[in-house]
């Protein structure tokens, strides 16, 4: 596999170590959003939003917890099916294409370089889909792959989110998989080249010259996708009350201004490269749809 592909492979996350062991209730939310809430009001990130990771043998982790300025009801409609998250995943550099099934099927992700490369030449990665509650009070989404890529299997992508009050509400944003020795081996492999010297954004320490120490390895690499994956959800949550016409080019202008706002970690294209590539993919995705969900 070309090394230059590597690099989403690891962008992974999960739930956080800290939270509740057992997802799955408004009640487990609500407890997790009372143990995070002065973190989230000191965030660094200059709004509400924590970011976490964790490596064990044989899994990463890793999580985005944060407060968006969308009342409960319209983040349900937003972030409530196959489709919406084909809106969504199409916004990362290295995502080339993702088709919806019909109904609550699934969706199949196209995964590529950083630069325009058409979907018979990327990665495909299968994604069952399955709500596993949609209530007024609280919402879980779950995508799930059973076979990987370079020696990853077991992908879970798992949103939950819950009102906060008439006008915010509070979401979770995690994801998890486990690898082996071959994914092992291609990710040293990725580390020692094309991902030599990138960061995340949890600070270890500091460095000589008294500058941070980010976090490295394949826990930056988390990182940086969880918060690539925090502002796709958003700009996708923003652009809803576009008109269609002009929805996926403010979804793609809102998603890269709020990358820039991280330049170390986040900084790979620039605007006119990543909208010129964005808008081919987001023509092939829309095409893709319509035959999925004629009218």
């Amino acid at each position: 596999m070309n090394l230059s592909k590597l690099g989403f492979i690891f962008l992974l996350f999960a739930l956080a170590a800290h939270a509740a062991p057992e997802p799955g209730s408004a009640a487990t939310l609500r407890a997790s959003y009372a143990a995070l809430r002065a973190r989230l009001a000191a965030s660094p990130f200059g709004r509400p939003l924590a970011l976490e990771s964790r490596q064990t043998a044989g899994e990463v982790q890793g999580a985005a917890y944060a407060v968006v300025d969308h009342p409960f009801a319209e983040l349900r409609r937003g972030l409530s099916g196959p489709r919406q998250w084909c809106e969504i995943l199409i916004l990362h550099l290295n995502v080339k294409d993702c088709r919806a099934a019909p109904g609550a099927g699934g969706l199949a992700l196209f995964l590529g370089r950083k630069r325009p490369e058409p979907p018979e030449n990327a990665q495909r990665l299968d994604f069952a889909y399955r709500a596993v509650a949609d209530a007024p009070d609280y919402l879980q989404t779950v995508l799930h792959a059973d076979g990987g890529l370079a020696g990853t299997r077991d992908y879970r992508i798992r949103l939950e989110a819950m009102p906060l009050d008439a006008g915010h509400s509070f979401v979770v944003l995690s994801y998890s998989y486990a690898y082996g020795i071959a994914a092992r081996i291609a990710l040293k492999a990725y580390l020692a080249t094309f991902g030599a010297g990138k960061v995340g954004f949890t600070i270890l320490g500091e460095q000589t010259d008294g500058g941070p120490q980010y976090v490295g390895g394949l826990r930056g690499i988390v990182e940086r996708n969880v918060m690539r994956y925090y502002l796709a959800v958003e700009a996708h949550l923003g652009a809803l009350s576009s008109p269609p016409a002009v929805r996926a080019e403010k979804s793609m202008r809102d998603w890269f201004a709020a990358t820039e706002r991280y330049p170390l970690q986040l900084h790979e294209l620039g605007w006119p490269a990543y909208l010129e590539m964005k808008r081919v993919e987001f023509r092939r995705e829309s095409l893709a749809l319509r035959a999925a969900y004629p009218r």
